[in-house]
């Protein structure tokens, strides 16, 4: 009988080498890892920033409401509903422009600092801090007024855990104006946006995905407002490989309990608008490419 007294040494050097070959492969960006030298994938402008850009209502442009005009997020206002011309040939379009074009507004008064601060982060590079995670560090100026910025970007399992610190001399420093979280290739994540400095209560949360291979994907606005009336109202625009519509809106008003849905060609404008509560049944309501009604596709 042959006694091999050395095998539990064999062992101990085998289960030291698969270690170091796992150790080596997350370093150099194994199978859902990175290596912690290279800095995170910033998510694209895609992901925080929802495209409006199909639907610009001209009665919108006369339109310059100040931010304590705007009601409470995802309730649409029938004051600024009044001031449109969204009637006649073209008002199938004109009424799925005015509900896109009020969050538009609402976006660009009430979201200004920190889309100007994403923004501007691609411009930039990143310097490695101690403890390993990344910082991007610049200013940006909003209507006159100058704004220092600093994204920091952390690796967690399997994702980046990102946080924007927003500083305005004289008033606030290194405010926590949103934060959030992607995977790895930046295919899906979230942020959540707080209010303003002087109430860091939660404000929207943004869910999103995309398909790099497809060029779809989709965003969601979401009022997280804590015990607000409109909390839970949304606001979702997808990119799909479909025909004869690849765009759609979808929009919640929860205090109405009132569903908007928007569909529409991108290349032909064509398209159409479905609510029940605004057009009194369950149909859908179409435009063509030069955006007057029609009665059906």
């Amino acid at each position: 009988m042959r006694i091999y007294t050395h095998v539990p040494g064999r062992r101990i050097v085998a289960g030291l080498t698969l270690m170091a070959l796992f150790l080596v492969a997350c370093t150099n960006g194994g199978p859902g890892t990175r290596a912690p030298s290279q800095p995170p994938q910033i998510p694209p402008q895609s992901t925080f920033v929802m495209d409006f850009a199909d639907f610009a209502p001209p009665a919108l442009t006369s339109v310059s409401p100040s931010p304590s005009a705007i009601p409470a997020f995802f309730k649409r206002s029938d004051d600024l509903r009044s001031t449109t011309q969204a009637t006649g040939d073209r008002s199938n379009w004109g009424y799925a422009a005015l509900n896109v074009g009020f969050w538009n507004i609402v976006g660009a008064l009430g979201l200004a600092v920190p889309v100007a601060s994403f923004l501007e982060s691609f411009k930039h590079s990143p310097t490695q801090q101690p403890d390993l995670s990344w910082v991007w560090t610049y200013s940006v100026t909003i209507q006159g007024s100058t704004y220092g910025a600093e994204l920091h970007g952390r690796y967690i399992d399997r994702g980046v855990r990102w946080e924007m610190h927003v500083s305005k001399q004289g008033e606030y420093s290194d405010f926590v104006w949103y934060y959030g979280e992607s995977d790895l290739p930046a295919t899906e994540g979230f942020w959540v946006l707080k209010n303003k400095p002087s109430d860091p209560s939660d404000l929207i949360r943004i869910d999103w995905r995309r398909n790099r291979v497809e060029n779809t994907g989709d965003i969601k606005y979401t009022n997280v407002v804590p015990g607000g009336a409109e909390n839970g109202g949304y606001i979702s625009y997808s990119i799909i490989a479909s025909t004869p519509y690849d765009r759609t809106y979808d929009i919640y008003n929860k205090g109405r309990n009132q569903t908007i849905s928007i569909e529409w060609n991108s290349t032909t404008k064509e398209g159409r608008v479905k609510d029940s509560a605004h057009f009194r049944d369950d149909s859908w309501h179409y435009w063509n490419s030069e955006l007057i009604n029609i009665q059906s596709r």
